[in-house]
């Protein structure tokens, strides 16, 4: 597609991404996109030759202001050389995202994956940390997203909203979003990592945040089949079928959601009233409740598990 035919700011971008990369290597034609999530930024530590451009420089990218998120696009070589030939695979890694939370809109929360396409990217993997809903899952686990819950883009939220970008139709369908198989790749890739105990395939609820959810939130999103619940990914998705992009998704689980039953105060001063000793809740209900320095601390311990998950299938895929 030819840039002229973009809106502002496609054009402006690729041309100040071009102006960081040497024009005939294969890294300013990446075949894969990357986004990092909480905590995920390591993913992209392990590329060859790699070249950041920082997101200052990107026109229409606003900063990050997320802590654990960085601001730069890597480019760089995923390498494999334990096979019979090697294997040297361009990509792309956003090393940061931008969320509703931060007061973007949606549309500017999908630059970076439009841009991957209009790069050249086949195909994306989009990650992120999240509050496990499904009892199964402990604080740790890898889930390889099969489909979403999204209650804000069923509202007024969907970044596909307004003039229809010409990287694809105006309606484009969502229930074939989730690539099958780069999903097998990615449970492939676990068994043959010895990490196939720590991954699970799920539904990915999705909340605009910035407030983790409550408990009846929690209780609802999971009675509605969500396994994990999270504040992005889901606009990067649909942007990405839209613009034809295959999708892995992938969600690490950095804590539990709160479901446990409320402290029936009504009943404590009935109790109370009969002379009984009421039972302490002090702090109890703020020792439960997630924290971003939680989700830091576990995206830190897992991030090369993932990292080690993401390269294997990229490299085992043919695009």
């Amino acid at each position: 597609m030819s840039t002229p035919s973009l809106p502002s700011p496609f054009p402006e971008a690729l041309a100040a991404i071009a102006a960081h990369l040497p024009a005939d290597s294969p890294l300013a034609r990446p075949q894969w996109g990357i986004i990092c999530g909480s905590g995920l930024a390591g993913l992209a530590d392990t590329l060859q030759e790699r070249i950041d451009v920082p997101y200052s420089a990107v026109p229409g990218f606003p900063p990050t202001t997320v802590e654990g998120h960085k601001s730069s696009l890597a480019f760089g070589f995923l390498h494999d050389s334990t096979g019979a030939s090697s294997t040297r695979v361009p990509v792309v890694a956003a090393l940061g995202r931008f969320h509703l939370y931060e007061g973007h809109s949606p549309q500017a929360c999908v630059l970076p994956v439009r841009l991957m396409k209009l790069l050249g990217a086949k195909a994306v993997v989009v990650t992120n940390a999240s509050g496990g809903l499904n009892p199964d899952y402990d604080v740790g686990t890898i889930v390889a997203m099969h489909d979403h819950l999204s209650l804000p883009t069923l509202g007024s939220l969907n970044p596909l909203i307004g003039h229809n970008v010409p990287l694809g139709p105006r309606f484009p369908a969502t229930s074939d979003a989730y690539d099958v198989p780069l999903r097998l790749s990615f449970f492939r890739a676990a068994r043959e990592l010895s990490l196939f105990d720590s991954v699970a395939s799920g539904t990915y609820a999705y909340v605009s945040g910035p407030s983790y959810e409550s408990r009846a939130e929690c209780k609802f999103l999971r009675s509605s089949g969500a396994d994990c619940v999270g504040m992005s990914t889901v606009p990067e998705i649909l942007a990405a079928r839209h613009a034809g992009l295959r999708v892995l998704g992938i969600s690490l689980v950095t804590n539990k959601v709160v479901v446990t039953p409320y402290f029936d105060a009504k009943a404590a001063i009935e109790r109370e009233a009969k002379g009984e000793a009421l039972e302490d809740q002090t702090g109890k209900d703020s020792k439960e409740a997630a924290t971003h320095e939680e989700v830091l601390e576990v995206g830190m311990r897992r991030a090369e598990d993932v990292r080690r998950l993401v390269e294997r299938t990229i490299l085992s895929t043919p695009l």
